[in-house]
C-alpha cells in the first residue's frame, strides 16, 4: 500500500492496517542537537526562499535573517504529521531515512488570504531583531536568538473600517484564478499522481484562527461583544472565498483531507466557550464541511493545541470529523477521547516531553497509545514539535517501538 492508501484506510477505521509513520515535527535546535549525538548528517534541512503564496511562505523573512550556518532554534522541521508547505518550515530528511518513516502530508499551495498579497518589507533589522511586514499585511517582530514565530506589532484588521477597506481591495470573490501560484500546472500534475495524502486548508485558515491571526487576540475578543456582526462578516467572507477556491482546486485534482487551523485552546482550556463557538464559528464549519463532504472529503480535522476535550462534541455537531495534535502534555487523553467519541478521527496524542525520561517511561506512555490505536481511526505521533530536551538515543528507542506498534 502507498502512504496515501494507508492513511485513508486508517482514517476509515479499518483494523490491522499499517499506519503512516509520521512525527508532527521537531524544533530546529532539536535536529542540530541530534546531529551532534549520532544522527547521520546526509541531507541537512534547507530553508526555502521561494515565495509562492501565504499558505506556504509566511514568516520566510524570519528564517532568512538567521545567518549562523545552523537552523533557527525555533523553526519547525516537519516530520510528516504536520503538512508541507507551511510557514516557511522545512522538511526533515535524515530522521526519516534513519528511522524508516514516511514523507507525510502535502498541503495544496494556493492563496486563501489576500489577493493581491501585501508586499514583504523589511522595516528595521539589527543583530538581534527583525521588524517587517509580511505577505498578509501584518507587521511582525522576530527575535533572532530564540528564533521562534514572530510577534505581531501591528495587525491588518483592527475595526470595521480597516476590514471594509481590505475586503474591498483584496478579497474579490471573482478573482479566483489569480490566487494560484505560477507553478500550478506542475503542482496539479504532481497532485494527480501522488502517493501521499493531499490536504486542503492548513495554517492560518479557520473561523477563530484566521481572525486571531489578522486582528490579534485582543481586538477579536472585544469584537465578539462590541461588534458581533463584524466577526460574522469576516467569517462568512472567508468561508465563501475558501469554498470558491476549493471548488476550483477540486475541479483539477481530488484531495484526501481538510485541516481547519484554530489553536483556540491553551494548557488549561479553551479561550472561547462552546456557546461562542456555536454562535460565531459553527455556521461556517457546517457550510464548509457540507461542501467538502459533497465533494467526497470526509476527513476534516480541527488543529488546536491545549486542553479541548469539552469542545469535541461542539465540533462534531458542526460536521468536523477529526482532531489533532491531541496535546497530552496539556491533559488530553487519547484513550478517553476514543471512548467518549468512538467515531472521531485522531492524530498525535503522545506526550513529547515524556520521551526525555528514558526507556521505562517511554514504554509507559506508549501503552495507552497502543490501546487507542487498536480501536482504529488514529495515527499516533508526538503531540507537537519534539523539543531539544529529548536526546537522540531516547527518541530512536521511542520511534522504533512506536513503528512496531503501527505495523
Amino acid at each position: 500500500m502507498t502512504e496515501r492508501e494507508r492513511f485513508k484506510r486508517v482514517m476509515n477505521f479499518e483494523r490491522n492496517v499499517p499506519a503512516p509513520r509520521w512525527e508532527f515535527g521537531y524544533w530546529g535546535a532539536t535536529i542540530d542537537k541530534w546531529y551532534s549525538q549520532g544522527l547521520p548528517k546526509i541531507e541537512y534541512p534547507k530553508i526555502d526562499t521561494k515565495v509562492t503564496t501565504p499558505t506556504s511562505s509566511l514568516y520566510m523573512p524570519c528564517w532568512e535573517s538567521i545567518n549562523t550556518g545552523k537552523l533557527p532554534a525555533g523553526i519547525a522541521v516537519l516530520g510528516g504529521g504536520l503538512y508541507h508547505p507551511t510557514q516557511g518550515f522545512i522538511r526533515d530528511h535524515d530522521v526519516r531515512k534513519e528511522l524508516s518513516m514516511d514523507i507525510g502530508q502535502r498541503l495544496v499551495d494556493v492563496n486563501l488570504l489576500f489577493d493581491p498579497m501585501f508586499e514583504r518589507k523589511i522595516l528595521e533589522e539589527d543583530d538581534l531583531y527583525l521588524v517587517y511586514q509580511d505577505l498578509d499585511g501584518v507587521v511582525r517582530k522576530f527575535h533572532k536568538e530564540t528564533g521562534v514565530i514572530p510577534t505581531a506589532l501591528k495587525n491588518v484588521i483592527s475595526d470595521r473600517k480597516s476590514w471594509e477597506k481590505i475586503k474591498d481591495e483584496r478579497l474579490n470573490p471573482n478573482n479566483i484564478q489569480s490566487r494560484f501560484p505560477s507553478n500550478w500546472p506542475e503542482l496539479v500534475k504532481e497532485y494527480r499522481n501522488r502517493d501521499y495524502p493531499l490536504v486542503l486548508g492548513g495554517y492560518p485558515h479557520g473561523f477563530f484562527g484566521t481572525l486571531a491571526h489578522l486582528m490579534g487576540y485582543d481586538h477579536l475578543f472585544y469584537a465578539y461583544f462590541d461588534d458581533p456582526q463584524l466577526v460574522h462578516d469576516i467569517n462568512e467572507t472567508f468561508c465563501d472565498l475558501w469554498i470558491n477556491v476549493y471548488e476550483e482546486v477540486l475541479s483539477q485534482t481530488d484531495a484526501d483531507m481538510c485541516v481547519i487551523w484554530e489553536d483556540m485552546s491553551s494548557g488549561t482550556g479553551s479561550m472561547v466557550s462552546p456557546a461562542m463557538i456555536r454562535e460565531f464559528m459553527s455556521p461556517y464549519y457546517r457550510k464548509l464541511t457540507d461542501f467538502l463532504k459533497g465533494k467526497g472529503i470526509d476527513t476534516i480535522f480541527i488543529d488546536t493545541d491545549g486542553y479541548c476535550h469539552d469542545l469535541i462534541p461542539v465540533y462534531m455537531e458542526a460536521g468536523i470529523t477529526g482532531m489533532y495534535p491531541i496535546e497530552a502534555s496539556c491533559g488530553m487523553d487519547v484513550v478517553r477521547v476514543r471512548k467518549d467519541f468512538p467515531q472521531l478521527k485522531m492524530m498525535g496524542g503522545i506526550p513529547k516531553m515524556e520521551i526525555c525520561h528514558g526507556k521505562k517511561r517511554i514504554d509507559e506512555i506508549l501503552e495507552p497509545v497502543q490501546e487507542a490505536f487498536s480501536l482504529g481511526g488514529y495515527i499516533p505521533f508526538g503531540d507537537h514539535l519534539i523539543p531539544p530536551e529529548v536526546d537522540w538515543e531516547d527518541f530512536s528507542y521511542y520511534r522504533k517501538k512506536l513503528n512496531a506498534i503501527l505495523g
